[in-house]
């Protein structure tokens, strides 16, 4: 799943084109890396999202094959 949609569907943020801009603009890293909003998460991956001075790290625990409401399995905040 692309990372853009992935932020979206756990609930991390609220709208796909509000992911894709922070993505875009450099405030996400996964695993060390700064990414782009079309790269592919994996079960396992530790994300780095910076919202102004707060820095919100979570590893992705669970990707679904299709949206639902247990978006609390998900992530697990670190």
């Amino acid at each position: 799943m692309r990372l853009d949609k992935f932020l979206k569907v756990s609930r991390v943020i609220k709208r796909r084109t509000i992911a894709n801009e922070v993505a875009d603009s450099g405030r996400v890293s996964i695993n060390g890396r700064i990414v782009k909003p079309s790269y592919e998460v994996k079960v396992g991956d530790i994300v780095e999202i910076q919202f102004g001075d707060k820095i919100s790290k979570f590893k992705i625990i669970n990707i679904p094959k299709v949206q639902g409401k247990n978006f609390e399995e998900m992530i697990e905040i670190l």
